[in-house]
Parts: C-alpha cells; structure tokens; sequence
C-alpha cells in the first residue's frame, strides 16, 4: 500500500484525573518535518515524542498540537521557608534595637514578607506521564496513518488509469511512424513525377531519402524507455512503501523522453500526441509529490 503525505489524526487519553489531547496534520514535504506545540511542562517530552512518530511516519511536514489538562483537587504545595523567616526576625530585632523601636511584627505580618511562604508545583512521575501521553500520541498517529492511507489509495488508482493512457499514447506515436515514412514516400515520388514529368523515378534514390528522414524521426528508443518508466512506476504502486521520491524521479525520466520525441517529431499527430504525453506526465508528477 501506499500512503498520501497529507493526513489528519485525533486522540483523547483521560486517565488519573489528567486528559491529553493530541491532534496530527500534515502536507508535503520532502523530508520528514515535525513541529511540536505543547505546554512547556511537557518539553521535557519532545524527543521521545519524536522518536515515538518515526514509527509511523517517514516524509511530510507535520504539525502537532498537544493540550494537557490536570483535574486533581490540587497539584500545588504550600513550602514554609523557615530558615527566610528567621533571617527575617533576626533583621527586625537588629532594626529595633539600634533604633529603639518596638519589634511588634506579628505572625501575619510575617509572613507576607517575600519568599516566606512559596507555591510549588507537585513533583509529577514522569513515568506515569509519558505512558498516558504515548497512548495519546501513538492513537492520534494510527489515526493520522489511516487517512493517509485512505488518501493513498485514491492516489493510487488515479495514477495507474494516468499511466495507463500515456502507454496508450505511446502506442499511438509507435504505429503512426510507419504510416509517416508512407506517406512521406508518396509525397516525395509524387514531387519528383511533377518535376521530372515523363522521366523515370530512381526508387532507389528515393528509399535512400526515405531511410534519411527515417533516421532524424525515429523514437524507437525514446518509446522503448518511456514505456518501461511507465511500467516501473505502476509496479511501484502496487508493491507499495515509502516510494514518493523514486517516483519522482522516474517521472523526470519520462519528462526527458517525451521532450525528446516531440523535439523530434515532423508530424502533427505525432507532436500533438508527445504534448498530451508531456501534460499527462506534469499531473503524474504532481499527484506523486503528494507520495510518502
């Protein structure tokens, strides 16, 4: 089978009073592109994220939106820093000592003063973490696989009956190159009896001319390459995989070939025919660019 470079993926995982959500697009590219958008308490994740998507995906540019949410009754602490409350007083009873004061500082006010009481984030098992979030990650890729899957097979289908009109194509040039030479042959005897009236025509002289004409006309070879390009390219699409950038090259291949057979064709069927065979090719090479 064969896979689409463009897709879309989606997964939910609520467990342990936390959810995570993971949502997966993606377009064409010619490597394998990932961009990553997360809350920053889950940086820390990003290459096994990485890692966990070279699993499934091998070209595309890829975007991936990660939410996370925690519903525990509460994830922070309340940290009594005793040793700043100490230097705190220590100060104080400084301060009303050299000036004579009363050191009326009261608990409440005390600790209002900075860095006193701090708020600390619970201390989360990154274990457990990464194992929810993986579960999110990997369902949200299965899914984005699927699509592009499905896109693939449509791909698929479209270029095979593409391909499949090109070898018509070259069918058509391969059997109007005989009737070209004919009817050169004729044109030409018929010339020669017009200028020649009466006077007996060299046949041999004309074969000669005909084999000339044949020579500078001939894509015997061109036909030949291009229909095995054509063959490869639809064998690669039943065998499958990751195929997108042979493909492509294979497709400049033909390009080459029916530049050469319309550069080389005398005959107006025959140069209409390489032209049709030229924008058949352009659309082939654009659907492959959307090949993984």
């Amino acid at each position: 089978m064969i896979k689409s470079m463009t897709g879309f993926g989606r997964c939910e995982v609520a467990e342990n009073n936390r959810k995570f959500t993971v949502e997966m697009k993606s377009v064409n590219h010619r490597y394998l592109d990932v961009n990553i958008k997360m809350p920053k308490k889950l940086n820390f994740f990003e290459s096994a994220i990485r890692t966990e998507l070279k699993k499934y995906i091998s070209r595309g540019k890829v975007d991936i939106f990660i939410a996370y949410e925690d519903f525990s009754e509460s994830n922070t602490t309340v940290r009594y820093n005793k040793e700043v409350a100490a230097e705190y007083l220590k100060y104080l009873d400084q301060m009303a000592e050299e000036f004579q004061l009363d050191n009326d500082v009261r608990v409440s006010t005390l600790s209002k003063y900075p860095e006193v009481f701090t708020m600390e984030e619970q201390t989360m098992d990154e274990e457990e973490l990464w194992k929810e979030l993986q579960k999110a990650v990997a369902g949200a890729a299965e899914g984005f696989v699927q699509t592009r899957i499905a896109e693939g097979e449509n791909l698929k289908e479209d270029l095979i009956g593409k391909l499949d009109g090109m070898l018509e194509l070259t069918d058509f040039i391969s059997n109007r190159s005989p009737q070209i030479l004919a009817e050169y042959h004729e044109k030409l005897a018929d010339k020669v009896r017009e200028l020649l009236e009466d006077v007996k025509i060299d046949e041999s002289r004309l074969l000669t001319e005909v084999a000339i004409m044949a020579d500078k006309i001939c894509v015997d070879e061109e036909l030949v390459r291009l229909r095995s390009h054509i063959e490869t390219t639809k064998k690669s699409l039943s065998e499958g995989g990751s195929i997108g950038r042979k493909l492509d090259f294979i497709a400049q291949e033909m390009n080459r070939e029916a530049n050469t057979i319309l550069s080389k064709a005398n005959d107006l069927e025959v140069s209409n025919c390489a032209i049709e065979l030229k924008t058949e090719i352009e659309k082939v090479r654009e659907q492959i660019q959307n090949i993984e």
